[in-house]
């Protein structure tokens, strides 16, 4: 597990320095690979300079900034360390939180152009109520409102995002010769295929592919 930075800063055209976008990424030890996965998809495409964190919840409980027990229905260690995205980003300007069961297909630049500043948060406003009664590794699958967005805002305070920057495998659906349906992030959200259990899920095949590039340059890199 690293920490990784894109470029420090970008010049644009009327000299102005731009900082790079924060993007943290949710992770937990049985995930590993899927963390490297994500952040590589992110800085393979990325035409911005971008900042990538992991939030490790063992680094913010020595920290003294998570201290909550472990919760039954808590799937991931991130579940609800993801909250301190804000502190960490030192609520300077914008910044994004991210599961590291992502795989991403578009330039992040895209998504950072649909910001609006008269919202506190946005995201994907979904309408998810899974079947399965586990996912990943035999985890708990809880159904609740807003499932993979928040709940503790009002709805006009939450702006909207295209689904497609959160595809979830196994829900959303490609309709075939609309492009507004083509995924830009694919959320594997019931597992994706580091799991064993979910090696034969939609979109499996994409995931493969990023992680062997990933190794690929990883090795070149030693």
């Amino acid at each position: 597990m690293t920490s990784a930075n894109g470029n420090a800063s970008q010049v644009t055209n009327n000299g102005d320095v731009r900082k790079p976008f924060k993007i943290f990424i949710g992770y937990d030890p049985r995930e590993d690979q899927a963390y490297e996965v994500c952040r590589h998809s992110i800085l393979k495409r990325t035409s911005i300079p971008v900042e990538i964190t992991p939030i490790v919840q063992s680094d913010l409980r020595a920290k003294g900034l998570y201290w909550r027990s472990r919760d039954q229905f808590e799937s991931t260690e991130f579940s609800f360390t993801r909250f301190l995205t804000p502190y960490l980003a030192n609520y300077d300007g914008w910044a994004m939180f991210v599961d590291c069961d992502f795989l991403y297909l578009a330039d992040i630049k895209e998504l950072t152009e649909l910001i609006n500043d008269k919202y506190a948060v946005m995201c994907v406003h979904h309408d998810y109520s899974p079947k399965e009664k586990t996912k990943m590794d035999g985890a708990v699958q809880t159904v609740y409102p807003r499932k993979n967005w928040f709940q503790w805002l009002d709805d006009n305070e939450i702006g909207s995002v295209p689904f497609v920057w959160n595809f979830l495998e196994g829900h959303n659906k490609v309709v075939e010769n609309d492009p507004k349906t083509f995924p830009k992030a694919i959320h594997y959200t019931r597992g994706g295929p580091w799991f064993e259990a979910w090696k034969t899920c939609e979109f499996a095949d994409l995931w493969l592919k990023e992680m062997e590039e990933y190794m690929k340059k990883k090795s070149n890199v030693r």
